[in-house]
């Protein structure tokens, strides 16, 4: 197959806010191996929106409220995997955050954690991220 018979991978990621400003990680269990968040591709037939709550809840055991979408990240290198495009959303976490799925940990973080290894372009949307709600 050529490049011009594919097409870039669909994926969303999900910004969860726990706490007093704190958002939400998940340790990957699978390659590439660090810290991201969490998030996942999208299924054949099935909205952003459902996709991002279904990743979220298989990752983290959180509901989400408030689901918001952020900004589309598509930089053809954000994965070394694949080509992929993601749509990031904004989300309150409802319940208790535990590790699930492809998910080895959970970590909730302030802006600006030292010692954080975030793997893809997930520190590029953590920073837009805590610039936009400065």
């Amino acid at each position: 197959m050529t490049s011009e018979q594919r097409s870039p991978v669909l994926s969303v990621d999900i910004i969860i806010r726990v706490g007093r400003g704190r958002i939400l990680l998940i340790e990957r269990a699978n390659p590439p191996h660090g810290y991201a968040l969490p998030g996942g591709f999208v299924d054949y037939g099935e909205s952003l929106e459902t996709a991002a709550a279904r990743e979220a809840k298989e990752e983290t055991g959180l509901e989400l409220s408030n689901l918001k979408q952020f900004r589309a990240y598509s930089d053809p290198s954000r994965d070394p995997r694949h080509h992929t495009v993601t749509l990031v959303f904004t989300a309150d976490g409802i319940g208790e955050p535990r590790a699930g799925d492809d998910a080895a940990a959970v970590l909730a973080v302030d802006p600006g954690t030292p010692g954080v290894t975030l793997v893809f372009d997930h520190g590029q949307i953590l920073r837009d991220y805590w610039e936009s709600v400065r």
